[in-house]
């Protein structure tokens, strides 16, 4: 199991919106030197992600937890997300490049069918992960409540 500190921010029957905190590595989050984070994190902005977890502990909003998820499932969907698109990719550009025309420029050919098969396979990863969330060994579940003083504030 994978686990991670959240903080509770809604509560709905069985079901709690989490935010992760996010642990800064170095501590030189927002300063103008460091690793470069800081740098994403002013051009894009740190949102924050809230996601629904199974409440089995009737922990209340405003709770720190403890939010786990099960290493197969986290692996299972890391293969599909990156694996799928990658394979229809090479699989797109082997295809358009064997069966284009000779008389056609066999690169441009190739790079036409490597996009085509990148979007398939997003396309297929995004209509097959639907189904997932009905699934319970790809959903968080909160564990245990978690130690508030032990949370490191999220980088501003």
């Amino acid at each position: 199991m994978i686990e991670e500190h959240a903080i509770v921010v809604d509560v709905d029957n069985d079901t709690a919106m989490l935010e992760i905190v996010r642990k800064t590595p170095c501590g030189l989050c927002g300063q103008t030197r460091g690793c470069g984070i800081s740098l994403w994190g002013r051009l894009f902005g740190h949102r924050s992600n809230i996601f629904k977890a199974a409440n089995q502990i009737n922990a209340k909003a405003g709770d720190a937890v403890i939010v786990g998820i099960e290493e197969q499932a986290l692996l299972f969907s890391s293969m599909l997300v990156y694996g799928i698109p990658l394979a229809a990719l090479l699989l797109g550009a082997l295809l358009a490049g064997v069966l284009a025309p000779s008389e056609l420029h066999a690169d441009g050919t190739a790079m036409i069918g490597a996009a085509l098969g990148l979007v398939l396979g997003l396309l297929w990863v995004k209509v097959h992960s639907a189904g997932r969330g009905l699934d319970a060994r790809y959903r968080p579940v909160i564990l245990r409540a978690g130690d508030k003083s032990a949370i490191i504030l999220k980088c501003k």
